[in-house]
């Protein structure tokens, strides 16, 4: 999941921060990670962002780049 989001983050072009280091990648925090294999109905997860952004726009740029089945909710 959390390399799902990074790409769809990538492609809706959204301001995300980035860890520091020489590995950078998006700041991305699932609380209570399933087990592979497993499934769910609602899972949290945190995305920090470099910038402001408004949260109804947030959800409808990411939501357009992920795979259907996978909804948000602000």
């Amino acid at each position: 999941m959390i390399r799902l989001f990074g790409r769809a983050l990538r492609r809706a072009d959204l301001p995300f921060a980035v860890s520091e280091g020489f590995s950078k990648h998006p700041k991305i925090v699932i609380k209570r990670a399933l087990k592979l294999g497993l499934t769910s109905e609602n899972e949290e997860a945190k995305i920090a962002l470099s910038e402001y952004m408004k949260p109804e726009e947030f959800k409808e740029r990411f939501q357009k780049q992920l795979p259907e089945g996978i909804i948000i909710k602000v």
